[in-house]
């Protein structure tokens, strides 16, 4: 009985004494027993003046739809990325950094372009490229699951949507990956620079390729370039700037989600081998396998909002001004709504994971991230059932991004 009293006390002092601050690489390798402290004990949790952390699932939910709660982050970002800088531009002009009325353009846009019939169009290519890099694995002699495929397939997917030459598409990861490391909580100076020289190669490019677009438009229905130069809502198109950079977020976006969902997955699947062995016995758990997956190791651990009016959590009073800071990893293992949450079950249903966001700001992508995931995991499968881990993996020490450098793999 002594040992559960300590247990419960020692939970009760991390949950109350949490800040990023103690969030080092032993937490970043297993945030989830904080996470688990913090739900049972403090669920509305005060990071700092003004600043407080969600880690409940009902009350993530319910920020993500209330109205008072702005995805705006001039004002958060604007001290930490500084004036006037790049980086700020591009985050609080993209899609995800804003509220109506660009938000409504620029989703509307961007759903058009990525909607079933889109997903169905580009399903036989996606399967084709699948086939290709499960072929190039057998070729190398120390296959890594990150660079050799997980990263591969959103780069190819969202360079085809957009239309990027081949020979141009060496940068993207890179770009991508610097570009969202200034979304951490306390970027470094180096960190910034990386950010902002990305954004600026990555316009260069996209200036080019909107100027050869107009000069030579493509199907709208199935060019997505196409589609957000000549689209409209409300008689309004997307400024220059508006549309290069959500061009840019596009990618960032995709990248992030299907790169880490599979790395993280199939991490996860390996790490679970009674839970790989089913998937390799039943092919066709692959779809609720990727729901699972985004559930378990969500790649999207943290999302935020700033309060424009005041708003009550479970009593506690949220003044007007407030940031609020959404712990969707933590939600996603709220045992009061998953069973034996801690446990990997790629056949659990129902499965009302919040990995894409909710509401009017749920990810604009995510039925391409989800047959992305599908295909890929139903192929590494089918092809090399015997697979496993073939060392320890890197993990990417970002608090907001969860996922690895590399994840070497042994084909069996």
């Amino acid at each position: 009985m002594s040992g559960r009293a300590d247990d419960e006390a020692s939970a009760r002092r991390i949950a109350a004494d949490f800040t990023w601050a103690q969030a080092d690489a032993a937490f970043i390798a297993d945030p989830y027993p904080v996470y688990a402290a913090l739900r049972r004990f403090d669920p509305v949790h005060a990071l700092a003046p003004g600043q407080w952390l969600l880690t409940r699932h009902d009350d993530v939910a319910a920020l993500y739809r209330e109205g008072a709660a702005s995805a705006d982050k001039r004002r958060e970002f604007g001290p930490r990325m500084g004036a006037g800088s790049l980086i700020l531009e591009h985050h609080t002009s993209s899609l995800v950094f804003n509220d109506p009325p660009l938000h409504t353009r620029v989703r509307r846009l961007i759903l058009g372009a990525l909607n079933q019939r889109a997903v169905a169009r580009m399903t036989p290519g996606l399967e084709a490229l699948v086939e290709t890099l499960l072929d190039a694995l057998a070729d190398r002699p120390a296959p890594d699951l990150i660079d050799d495929f997980a990263a591969q397939i959103p780069v190819e997917v969202i360079g085809n949507l957009l239309d990027v030459p081949h020979s141009q598409r060496a940068p993207l990861r890179g770009w991508s990956l610097a570009i969202l490391s200034a979304l951490e909580p306390a970027p470094s100076p180096a960190m910034l620079a990386a950010a902002n020289a990305a954004v600026h190669d990555f316009m260069a490019l996209l200036r080019e390729l909107v100027a050869w677009r107009r000069r030579h438009p493509g199907d709208p229905e199935a060019d997505v370039l196409t589609r957000l130069i000549q689209g409209q809502t409300d008689g309004q198109a997307l400024s220059e700037a508006e549309l290069l950079h959500n061009c840019i977020f596009l990618l960032n976006a995709g990248h992030e989600t299907t790169a880490n969902l599979l790395g993280n997955g199939v991490h996860a699947l390996l790490s679970h081998p009674p839970q790989w062995q089913r998937l390799v016995a039943e092919p066709g758990l692959a779809a609720s396998a990727v729901e699972e997956l985004l559930r378990f190791e969500s790649p999207l651990q943290l999302n935020n909002r700033v309060l424009t009016a005041p708003v009550q959590v479970r009593g506690q009073p949220l003044p007007a001004g407030d940031f609020v800071t959404l712990c969707i990893g933590a939600a996603n293992r709220d045992p009061e709504v998953f069973e034996q949450p801690e446990q990997l079950d790629i056949g659990r249903k129902p499965n009302p994971h919040l990995a894409f966001g909710h509401g009017g700001h749920a990810c604009a992508g995510l039925n391409v991230a989800r047959v992305e995931g599908r295909i890929a995991l139903a192929g590494l499968a089918r092809r090399y059932p015997a697979l496993a881990l073939a060392g320890e993996p890197e993990r990417d020490l970002r608090l907001r991004f969860r996922g690895f450098r590399h994840v070497p793999l042994r084909l069996g």
